[in-house]
C-alpha cells in the first residue's frame, strides 16, 4: 500500500471506529434508561449524535463500494451481499438462542424469530442485513447505468418523506439508502475534501468547532425531547433539517476522523475501526450481561455513569474475545467468514478455481 493510500485508509477506518462507538453508546445509553427509567448524561451526549450516528456508518460504508460494483455479478454478490448475509444469519441464530432459549426459555418464540428473521431484520443485526441489500440495490442501478445525481435526488427525497410501512427493511431503505449510496457516488469528492483537511487542519478545527455549536443549538431547541427511552431534535419538525443535519453531521465525522488519524494517540481508535464488525456483532451479549449485573449491584447508580460503564465494557469485551480465539485458532468463524460460506467461483471459496456450471438452456 503507497503512502497516499494508507492515509486514505487511516482516517476511513478511525470514522469507522467512531462510528461503533456511536452505535453501541446508543445502544447502552437507553438499555440503561429503560431499566432505570432515568436520563443521564449520556442521553444528551447520544442527542447530540443522534442526527448524523446512523448516516455517517453507511456513508462510510458505501465509500469503497466503486472498487467492486463493476465486478461480475458473481463476484460483487459473494463481496457485498453474500458476505453480510453470513454474519447476519450466524449471529441471529446466537442472539435468538442467548436470549430466547437460554435466557427467557422461550423455544416457540424463538424458533417464530428465526422464521421471520429471514424477512424482519432481527434487532441490531438490522444494519447488516441493510448492507447487503444496499449493495444489491446500487449494483441494480449501475447496471441500468442510472446517473448518480437522479438517483441521489429521489433518494434523498425518499429520505425526507415520512414513509412508514409494515416492512421493516423497506422503512431502512427509504431512510438510509441515500447515504449509503452518497458514499459510493461521492467517494471522490469526500476524499478530495478530506485531503484539504489534512491540508489546512487550523481551518478544519474552526469549522468542526462552528459546526458542533451549529448542531447542539438546532438538537436542543424549543421543541426537543429528551427521556429515558428516545431523544427527538428540537429541529425534527422542519422538513428536510434531518437530513441536512446527517449529511452535515457524516462530512463533520470524515474531517474529525482526518485530524484524529495524525495522532499516535488515535491508532486504538483505528484498530477498532478496522475492526469493527467484530463489536458490531457481538457487543449485544456483554452489554446486557453487564447492564444486568451493574444494576442488580448499584441500583441507584447514576444513569450517565451506568451508561458510560456499560459502552466501555461493550466495546472492550468483543476485543478481548476477538485476541482469544486469534490466540487459540478456534471460532475465527465468528468474525471471518470461512470458505465454505463463499459462491462457488468467488475468490475465497474453497471452489473457487472449480468453474461455475452452466445454466441449463
Amino acid at each position: 500500500m503507497t503512502g497516499s493510500a494508507e492515509k486514505r485508509h487511516a482516517w476511513v477506518d478511525v470514522a469507522k471506529g467512531i462510528s461503533i462507538i456511536l452505535v453501541v453508546m446508543m445502544h447502552s445509553t437507553y438499555g440503561v434508561g429503560e431499566a432505570t427509567e432515568r436520563v443521564g448524561f449520556m442521553h444528551y451526549v447520544l442527542g447530540f449524535a443522534t442526527p448524523f450516528r446512523m448516516p455517517e456508518f453507511f456513508l462510510v460504508s458505501g465509500l469503497f463500494l466503486s472498487a467492486v460494483i463493476a465486478r461480475p455479478w458473481l463476484h460483487f454478490a459473494d463481496r457485498r451481499v453474500v458476505h453480510y448475509l453470513y454474519f447476519y444469519a450466524l449471529w441471529a441464530v446466537i442472539l435468538i438462542g442467548f436470549k430466547h432459549l437460554l435466557i427467557d426459555r422461550d423455544p416457540a418464540g424463538a424458533a417464530a424469530l428465526l422464521a421471520s428473521a429471514i424477512y424482519e431484520p432481527y434487532s441490531i443485526l438490522w444494519f447488516i442485513y441493510a448492507l447487503a441489500v444496499y449493495g444489491l440495490i446500487a449494483k441494480l442501478l449501475y447496471h441500468l447505468r442510472a446517473p448518480h445525481i437522479p438517483v441521489l435526488l429521489v433518494a434523498a427525497a425518499v429520505s425526507i418523506a415520512p414513509i412508514a410501512t409494515p416492512v421493516s427493511i423497506v422503512n431502512y431503505v427509504a431512510e438510509y439508502f441515500v447515504y449509503f449510496y452518497a458514499g459510493y457516488a461521492l467517494a471522490s469528492a469526500i476524499f478530495d475534501f478530506a485531503g484539504k483537511v489534512e491540508a489546512r487542519p487550523g481551518l478544519a478545527l474552526l469549522g468542526l468547532a462552528a459546526w458542533a455549536v451549529l448542531n447542539a443549538v438546532l438538537v436542543f431547541s424549543p421543541g426537543h425531547s429528551v427521556t429515558y427511552g428516545v431523544v427527538t431534535s428540537g429541529a425534527a419538525h422542519i422538513p428536510g433539517a434531518n437530513f441536512v443535519m446527517a449529511m452535515a453531521g457524516a462530512l463533520a465525522i470524515c474531517a474529525a476522523s482526518v485530524l484524529l488519524a495524525r495522532l499516535a494517540g488515535f491508532h486504538w481508535l483505528r484498530w477498532i475501526g478496522a475492526h469493527s464488525i467484530v463489536i458490531y456483532l457481538s457487543f449485544v451479549i456483554p452489554m446486557g450481561s453487564f447492564r444486568t449485573v451493574l444494576l442488580a449491584m448499584m441500583p441507584n447508580i447514576d444513569a450517565g455513569l451506568a451508561s458510560l460503564a456499560t459502552l466501555i465494557v461493550s466495546v472492550v469485551s468483543p476485543i478481548i474475545v476477538y485476541w482469544i480465539i486469534s490466540r487459540i485458532g478456534f471460532g475465527k468463524f465468528l468474525f471471518e467468514r470461512p470458505s465454505w460460506a463463499h459462491l462457488p467461483g468467488a475468490p475465497g471459496s474453497r471452489w473457487a478455481g472449480r468453474p461455475v456450471p452452466a445454466p441449463a438452456e
